[in-house]
């Protein structure tokens, strides 16, 4: 178990270098800071933005209306998902709605919200209208896929319908629901950002990437981008661990 810790470290590690070697080649190839900034360069500037308050209040900001947003979608999903496997007049309304989403770039959406939301909370809605369809057409697949053996077994058993959520059902959705909730986390995060930087609220990473743009502070923009990164990874580490232990083993 250890050596497999190991080699996986390992080999993160090796992959890493790999493309700080390659970035490090290629500003070294350009030479030109505000095309390609040194590695180190970038690493200096995520030190410098560590230091100041203005920094972690955007981080903070951030953080709580895209994951305000993400919560709401995943809840919005879930709860359409489940009307429209029960409720064929409720999945005819929604289907045309949930491909327009689909279909319609995030940037037409954000301009759109403009007119009608404040911009401190446009990054709410952004990353919840991105959720939301990924969550419901991922969550009424899995309970259209449930094994009717299973549910037919439950009946004969005669659980109750708690029972028969957390003991059949859920053992079915989770897979597919742990993959797409980590999926749209990223997109949520992605969304978000860009919101931000569109509409420039005040304490957000959006302005902070925005105002780094107009001031020509490459290594800025560089180190900002590798925080949105870092956090929506760390993000979805934590969901995919928590959803691990409630994860259906089909071997047992």
């Amino acid at each position: 178990m250890k050596q497999s810790k190991l080699k996986s470290i390992l080999k993160w590690a090796a992959v890493a270098l790999l493309w700080l070697t390659a970035w490090q080649l290629a500003a070294a190839a350009v030479d030109k800071e505000i095309l390609i900034p040194y590695p180190r360069a970038v690493f200096l500037s995520l030190i410098s933005l560590c230091k100041t308050s203005e920094f972690w209040v955007a981080v903070a900001l951030s953080l709580l209306r895209i994951t305000a947003g993400y919560l709401l979608g995943i809840a919005a999903g879930v709860t359409g998902a489940v009307l429209s496997s029960r409720f064929k007049v409720f999945k005819a309304v929604f289907s045309p709605v949930l491909h327009i989403v689909r279909a319609v770039p995030v940037a037409s959406f954000i301009i759109l919200a403009l007119v009608w939301i404040k911009s401190a909370y446009l990054a709410v809605f952004i990353s919840f209208l991105t959720v939301t369809p990924m969550i419901w057409s991922s969550t009424e697949s899995g309970i259209e896929n449930i094994d009717v053996k299973y549910l037919e077994a439950a009946k004969i058993f005669r659980l109750n319908p708690f029972k028969t959520l957390f003991e059949v059902k859920l053992p079915f959705l989770l897979p597919s629901f742990t993959a797409s909730a980590a999926n749209a986390l990223g997109f949520a995060w992605k969304s978000g950002v860009a919101a931000e930087v569109i509409c420039r609220p005040a304490g957000s990473i959006g302005r902070l990437l925005q105002d780094a743009k107009l001031y020509l502070e490459t290594p800025n923009v560089f180190a900002v981008t590798a925080v949105v990164a870092l956090l929506s990874l760390a993000f979805e580490i934590i969901i995919k661990r928590i959803a691990k232990r409630f994860m259906y083993d089909s071997n047992k």
